[in-house]
C-alpha cells in the first residue's frame, strides 16, 4: 500500500506553468526540461541563501535570487540545497538581481536535473502561490470526497455478498479505465471496463505487466492484495487519467474493499474459478465472438499458441478436485462450472502431443481419483481456437446425451459423439416442433394417463432400452413374467401399436427419447 505522504494531492511541475496566471509572466525552463513532470506539493516563496534547510520535499520554490546576485559560489550553492531537499522546481523572477538567466544557477541546475524556470516579466508571487495552494486544497478535499463515495459503495456491495464481478464494475466506473486483477505471477483473474478498453490492454497483457510492474508511468497504477503479511495479487488500474495521487488513493481503496471480499467469503468459487468460469461459459454461448476472447484466455494462463484444444465435459463433478487431477498430470487447461451440475474443461496440448490418449488418461485418473463412475464427455480436438465454442457445445450436448441412457447401463471412461448413437441425435432435434409433435402423438395414449408416469412409461422405457427383452424387463422392475406381459399388452392397446414389430417398435423408442429428451 501507498503511504499517507504518497497520497498527498499535487500538480506536476509542467501543469503549474500552463496556468493563465504563471503564463503571464512569460515562463522559460531553463534547465532540467526533462524533469517537468514532477509533483509539486507546495509552492514556498524565499529569499533566503540557506532555504534547503526549510524544505521537506516536493516545493517549488519562488525567489528574486536578490541575496545570490554577486555570488556565483553562493548561487551554486542554493540550487545544491534545493536538489538535497528533493525540491520540486525553482523559479527565478528576473529584474534587478538578475537582468538574465544566470549562467552558473542554470548549469548547476542542469547538472542535478532541477527544473529551473525563469519568469521574463514581473509576477506578483502572492498570485502564484494563492492559485496552486487553491488547486492543490481543491484536489484534496475532491479525493477525499471520491475516496469515502468508492468506500461506500463497495462497502454497500459487500455487505450484500455481491460477487467480484459487481465490484469491479463498480471501481471501473470510478476510476474510468479497465480494471484488472491478478495474481503475483500475472495471471489475470478478473476485469472491468469498457469490452474494447479492456481487450486492448489483455493483448498483450503478459509484456505489458511486467513492463509496468516497476513503475507507475502512463496512468498505470497497482495496489497490492493480502493480509496477515502475505500478499496474493494486486489490482492495477491501466491507464488512468487522473492526477497519480488520486489514482492511487482509488486504487488503495479498492484494495482494501476486495481482500475484505476475499476474507468474508462473498462466494461459493474462488477468484480464479470465476475467471474460468466466465471464460468459458462466454465461449459455450457464443454472445462474444471467440476471436475477442482470445486475449482473456491468454491473460488468464492458458497457452495458445500453436495448440490444440480439447473441449471436455463432467457430470457432476468437482471443479476443484478436477483441476488437481489436471495438475498432478501436468496438464495445462481451464476448469469451471456451467450451469445444470455440467461442469467444462478446456485442455490446451502441444500440436505433437497424443489428445485422443491424454484426454482418455485423464478420464481415467479422474475416474481413480473421485473413486465414483465419473464419465468425461469429449469433443474431438480442435487446433484453430475459433472452433472451440462448436467444440465446447459439442461437449456438452455428448455429456446430456450420455446421461440420458439407463442407469443402470454402464458407461465408459470417455465418451465422444460416436458413443451416443441415437440418443445423441434426439437430444440435438428435441427442441424441434415437428419432433415434439411426433413425441406426442406416439405417446399420447401412455401421456394422457393417470398411471402412465408410475407404472405403465417406465416399463416401456425399459423394455425398448434392453431391446425388448422381457425376462430383464422383469427383473429389472421386480415383477413376474405373466404381470409383465399384462402391462405390455396395456401398453399396445393404449398406443395402438403391436410390440413384436420393428418398425412399430422402433417408432416408439424414438419418440419415448425424443420425450425424455425435452423432460430433462
Amino acid at each position: 500500500m501507498t503511504t499517507a505522504t504518497a497520497l498527498e494531492p499535487a500538480l506536476s511541475v509542467r501543469q503549474v506553468l500552463a496556468l493563465d496566471r504563471v503564463l503571464a509572466g512569460e515562463p522559460e525552463v531553463v534547465a532540467g526540461a526533462g524533469h517537468l513532470d514532477r509533483s509539486v506539493r507546495w509552492v514556498h516563496v524565499a529569499e533566503a541563501a540557506d532555504v534547503g534547510v526549510m524544505l521537506t520535499g516536493g516545493e517549488m520554490v519562488l525567489t528574486t535570487g536578490v541575496l545570490l546576485a554577486g555570488d556565483p559560489d553562493a548561487q551554486a550553492e542554493y540550487i545544491r540545497s534545493l536538489h538535497r531537499a528533493e525540491a520540486a522546481a525553482v523559479v527565478l523572477g528576473l529584474g534587478r538581481a538578475f537582468p538574465t538567466p544566470p549562467d552558473v544557477m542554470r548549469r548547476a541546475a542542469e547538472r542535478c536535473g532541477l527544473p529551473m524556470v525563469v519568469l521574463h516579466r514581473p509576477f506578483p508571487f502572492a498570485e502564484l502561490t494563492e492559485e496552486v495552494q487553491s488547486r492543490l486544497v481543491r484536489s484534496k478535499f475532491a479525493a477525499v470526497s471520491l475516496s469515502e463515495a468508492v468506500r461506500t459503495a463497495l462497502t454497500g456491495l459487500i455487505t450484500t455478498g455481491a460477487p467480484l464481478q459487481r465490484m469491479l464494475d463498480e471501481i471501473a466506473v470510478h476510476a474510468a479505465c479497465p480494471v484488472v486483477v491478478t495474481n503475483l505471477a500475472h495471471r489475470v483473474l478478473a476485469t472491468a471496463g469498457e469490452r474494447s478498453a479492456v481487450d486492448d490492454v489483455l493483448r498483450d497483457w503478459e509484456r505489458i505487466a511486467r513492463q509496468a510492474g516497476g513503475s507507475e508511468g502512463d496512468g498505470w497504477i497497482r495496489a497490492e492484495l493480502g493480509g496477515r503479511g502475505e500478499r496474493w495479487g494486486r489490482i492495477v488500474l491501466c491507464g488512468y487519467r487522473g492526477d497519480a495521487a488520486t489514482g492511487r488513493l482509488l486504487a488503495d481503496r479498492a484494495a482494501e474493499a476486495l481482500v475484505l471480499h476475499r476474507m468474508l467469503g462473498g462466494s461459493v468459487h474462488t477468484w480464479e474459478e470465476e475467471s474460468a468460469q466466465g471464460l468459458l461459459t462466454d465461449l459455450v454461448s457464443g454472445v462474444v465472438p471467440a476471436r475477442q476472447l482470445l486475449p482473456r484466455a491468454r491473460a488468464a494462463g492458458l497457452p495458445v499458441n500453436r495448440r490444440a484444444f480439447v473441449p471436455l465435459v463432467v457430470r457432476d463433478g468437482d471443479p476443484g478436485q478436477i483441476d488437481r487431477v489436471l495438475r498432478l498430470l501436468g496438464l495445462p487447461g481451464l476448469v469451471a462450472e456451467l450451469a445444470d451440475g455440467a461442469t467444462a474443461v478446456l485442455l490446451s496440448l502441444a500440436r505433437d502431443q497424443d489428445a485422443e490418449a491424454l484426454a482418455a488418461h485423464f478420464a481415467l485418473r479422474l475416474r481413480h481419483e473421485t473413486g465414483a463412475r465419473t464419465t468425461v464427455a469429449a469433443a474431438s480436438p480442435r487446433t484453430a481456437w475459433d472452433d472451440v465454442p462448436g467444440g465446447l457445445r459439442e461437449a456438452l450436448h455428448v455429456a446430456e446425451a450420455a446421461a440420458d441412457a439407463p442407469a443402470d447401463q454402464d458407461q465408459p471412461v470417455l465418451v465422444r459423439l460416436r458413443d451416443v448413437h441415437l440418443r445423441g441425435l434426439i437430444r440435438l432435434l428435441r427442441d424441434d416442433p415437428n419432433v415434439q409433435s411426433f413425441a406426442e402423438r406416439e405417446l399420447d395414449g401412455l401421456l394422457c394417463g393417470a398411471d402412465a408416469e408410475s407404472e405403465l412409461l417406465p416399463v416401456l422405457r425399459t423394455y425398448l432400452a434392453t431391446g425388448r427383452n422381457k425376462s430383464r424387463t422383469a427383473q429389472l422392475h421386480h415383477v413376474s413374467r405373466p404381470a409383465l406381459y399384462r402391462r405390455l399388452e396395456a401398453i399396445e392397446a393404449r398406443l395402438g401399436v403391436d410390440l413384436d414389430d420393428f418398425e412399430q417398435a422402433a417408432s416408439v423408442h424414438i419418440a419415448l427419447l425424443a420425450h425424455d429428451a425435452q423432460q430433462r
